[in-house]
């Protein structure tokens, strides 16, 4: 709470409404997210149709998203992001209660393309909060904005469930597109139109502004970087339960709270995180990125070699809160390579990368699992943590020559 009033105090009255409107418009989404397989169950002639589309209804939004990110970005640049916030939202609004009403499985697959394609809003979220915010303590606020995310996907989806107890799964969409409209709307009347060059140029650290990109680190190292690490993290994202039920034996209550403890530790350590790096240089930042991806292999390792279920809880935690020093951190360093007047097509190049890294590692795991088992999950989490390890000392080695090489002219 300490830590929660700080921000507030920090960023101002504008915080409280992006993270306000993150949370519900995030929880408003999420609560269709667990159960789609038994719409796509329900609504499937067969079970190749219902394995192809039970892929496709979470990896398709992330594509449209991936594809039209950078774009979006462009435009918020332009036209304000403020009122690319206001386009995403009502995207949102109208996709969801399309998709009420749809009854057939592919319309549903093409809506949810769509809806990708339409949404995108964290991106000029981050943008705007940048620019109200005079880019002070830029990684503080991005990882209040993903503590948003992570708390709205597990209040959300609790939400689901117990509207698909007493009503039809219809019902979910369509207060989620209610919710979504609202959010557009108040989007719309309260969040002020920040003045230009609100952002005053600053010292090239990783948590303040920056006028032009001179970090001395490529803006294509740190987006492979941060989709490298999603891609390990997305892997488990469909056989987890199925993990959990084979491996442990679990009863889903039980596979649900170990699922939830990932966002819980992440909830819990990414504002420590963005404490530890905030106003620290590159250097120091892909030094801990390079770290806890090394830790993230180990315990992703442990985790899958386990045989005690509590264990196992205990270091998907771990695994969260080591998660929280990463896609927050990532973010603010790339927000910082970038000129003031391309914050929205940067940060929306960087959400572009996330969900195509989100496919690619949603795709490897099922593809894994189907071929080898639920037992090869883990290792392959832990062999591409080694690899983005790799990466990571890789690209922090080159920063620290090129910062080196600065330093003696």
């Amino acid at each position: 709470m300490t830590s929660a009033s700080a921000a507030v105090r920090g960023f101002g009255p504008v915080f409280v409404t992006l993270f306000g409107l993150q949370f519900i418009s995030m929880g408003a989404m999420e609560m269709s997210g667990p159960f789609w397989p038994i719409q796509i169950r329900l609504l499937s002639p067969s079970d190749s149709v219902f394995g192809l589309a039970g892929i496709g209804v979470y990896v398709g939004p992330m594509i449209g998203m991936s594809l039209t990110s950078a774009f979006w970005g462009r435009m918020g640049d332009r036209y304000g992001n403020r009122l690319m916030m206001v386009r995403a939202l009502g995207g949102l609004a109208i996709t969801q209660l399309l998709v009420a009403v749809a009854q057939d499985v592919w319309t549903i697959m093409v809506l949810r393309f769509l809806q990708g394609a339409c949404a995108g809003y964290i991106a000029p979220a981050q943008a705007y909060g940048v620019q109200v915010t005079g880019g002070k303590d830029r990684a503080s606020l991005f990882a209040w904005l993903q503590v948003a995310t992570n708390v709205g996907s597990l209040g959300g989806a609790f939400l689901g469930g117990l509207i698909l107890d007493s009503l039809p799964f219809a019902a979910i969409n369509l207060t989620a597109g209610v919710v979504c409209a609202l959010c557009a709307a108040v989007a719309w009347l309260s969040l002020p139109v920040p003045p230009p060059g609100i952002i005053a140029a600053s010292s090239g650290s990783a948590g303040t502004a920056k006028p032009s990109a001179s970090t001395g680190v490529p803006l294509a190292a740190l987006l492979v970087l941060m989709g490298m690490l999603l891609a390990s993290r997305m892997v488990l994202q469909v056989p987890f339960a199925l993990y959990m039920t084979e491996i442990f034996g679990a009863r889903h209550w039980v596979a649900g709270l170990t699922y939830g403890l990932l966002a819980c530790g992440f909830v819990v350590a990414a504002p420590l995180w963005a404490r530890l790096f905030e106003n620290r240089t590159p250097t120091y930042v892909l030094g801990g990125n390079v770290l806890i991806s090394a830790a993230c292999a180990l315990v992703t390792h442990l985790a899958g070699s386990t045989g005690s279920v509590a264990v196992f809880a205990f270091l998907y935690f771990i695994w969260g809160v080591l998660l929280g020093g990463t896609t927050p951190v990532l973010l603010a360093l790339i927000s910082v390579t970038a000129a003031n007047d391309r914050q929205g097509a940067v940060l929306g190049l960087a959400q572009a990368s996330q969900q195509a890294a989100s496919a690619s590692g949603i795709i490897a795991g099922v593809a894994v699992t189907q071929l080898f088992g639920v037992g090869a999950a883990f290792p392959l989490v832990a062999a591409l943590y080694a690899l983005s390890f790799l990466s990571a000392l890789g690209i922090w080695f080159k920063a620290a020559r090129s910062t080196q090489k600065r330093g003696q002219r």
